[in-house]
């Protein structure tokens, strides 16, 4: 397996943790590069279903190398939670390093987050309030505190009480909110450092080596294309990079290294928090498919909105992300419709195009072109190839490969790791 790269091709959630676990069986190194405890994948393994936030998922396989890179912002409690669990369920977290880098998430973090979007009211974000964008605002700003500071007890009180002085003067003055203690805070954080302070370390030269060595490499995205901060559908996004470009300074490494970009989209569209989604079924058939296809958030458990398969998005991510191939997801989900849809186009102010907009004003403009095809009433969970799934399933995938241009080399038919159909 050369260096690769999986992302989204979505809004998130479609899947990504699956083939992740797949790949990264056969990897030595696995990579986490961007957001935090906001992202989740749900794997199932051996009969156990592990629900990750923060934890690369090539932790499953003992052999793997697992980083968490300078792109992440970390949750240090979450993430000790997380590696207990894991201990508890008998998988070691030994190969585990995390960026000497990466932003910590802080309380006054995760208090603005919720403050701030209690006072959008109406037109909130429909953020986690994990304190991830936050997090982030500081990382920007040069005021943040990274995984080094947090193990320097010294600089770390000293960061602790120089921005609560300010984060506080907002949190009362601003929103209202009740005022942070910085004692308990360098108090609770000590004991998070003592813990993670093993892990902690310069991951840049480990990954490189490994490259350079010929190591079976794998990043890890998070979330989806329409999510980035810069090419999502702002400002419903998140605050860092999903798409393939973003491994790069999430990780400390070139693109000339990395030899394959796989996107992964479902079978059908979903989303969650707020925004224009085009092809979202706000009827029976959107209810029908959230049931079936489980969909509720990973870290949040709420509902996620659904629709048809939008092949602009899809494409839009096949541009803007250099996708080499597809993994369709959750074709399953959609067994039993009589008809299914697929968004082929949008319809703008009497204009046809096929080309995402940048900005949320087109995007509400735009009604989708819809392309109706026969649906199937077979089980599909068992097929392991392609030719055997029924004929209207095989038109669906061939028709979805040809409107984005991107060959599809697997297809999920099911949430295990062998209910799988590779085209390769």
């Amino acid at each position: 397996m050369p260096t690769k790269v999986v992302i989204g091709a979505q809004w998130g959630d479609e899947g990504k943790g699956k083939t992740i676990d797949i790949l990264a069986g056969r990897a030595d190194v696995v990579v986490r590069t961007s957001g935090g405890n906001n992202a989740g994948h749900t794997i199932e393994a051996n009969g156990i279903t592990y629900k990750l936030h923060l934890m690369p998922s090539g932790i499953l396989n003992p052999n793997t190398l697992n980083i968490i890179g300078c792109g992440v912002v970390v949750d240090p409690r979450v993430l000790l939670e997380e590696i207990d669990g894991m201990e508890s369920k008998g998988i070691s977290t030994k190969n585990l390093k995390i960026d000497a880098r990466a932003h910590v998430i802080m309380p006054y973090h995760i208090e603005l987050d919720g403050l701030s979007e209690t006072a959008r009211g109406k037109s909130d974000i429909g953020t986690t309030k994990k304190g991830i964008g936050p997090c982030y605002m500081d990382k920007a700003e040069r005021s943040g505190i990274r995984m080094c500071d947090l193990i320097n007890t010294n600089k770390f009180a000293q960061c602790v009480r120089q921005n609560l002085e300010i984060k506080n003067k907002m949190i009362e003055l601003v929103y209202g909110g009740k005022p942070l203690d910085a004692d308990a805070i360098i108090n609770e954080y000590a004991e998070y450092a003592k813990s993670l302070a093993p892990y902690v370390t310069d991951t840049t030269p480990i990954l490189y080596d490994s490259i350079k060595a010929g190591k079976e490499v794998l990043f890890e995205g998070a979330q989806g294309i329409l999510l980035d901060i810069d090419l999502g559908t702002y400002p419903y996004v998140t605050s860092s990079h999903p798409i393939s470009g973003g491994v790069c300074v999430g990780s400390g490494i070139g693109p000339t290294v990395i030899d394959e970009c796989i996107g992964i989209a479902k079978g059908y569209t979903t989303r969650v928090g707020n925004g224009p989604f085009p092809t979202e079924l706000e009827d029976e058939i959107g209810e029908t498919i959230r049931q079936k296809g489980h969909e509720f958030g990973t870290t949040t458990g709420r509902p996620r909105r659904t629709g048809w398969f939008d092949a602009v998005i899809v494409k839009y991510a096949v541009r803007t992300s250099s996708l080499t191939s597809l993994v369709l997801n959750k074709i399953d989900p959609l067994g039993g419709l009589d008809k299914i849809k697929i968004c082929i186009a949008y319809r703008k102010n009497g204009e046809i195009t096929t080309d995402f907009p940048p900005t949320l004003e087109e995007l509400a403009q735009c009604e989708p072109v819809y392309e109706e095809m026969d649906g199937w009433t077979e089980d599909i969970s068992h097929i392991k190839e392609f030719n055997c799934l029924p004929a209207a399933a095989q038109k669906y995938i061939l028709r979805i490969e040809e409107l984005c241009g991107c060959p599809i080399t697997s297809i999920g038919v099911g949430p295990g790791r062998d209910q799988n159909i590779d085209r390769v």
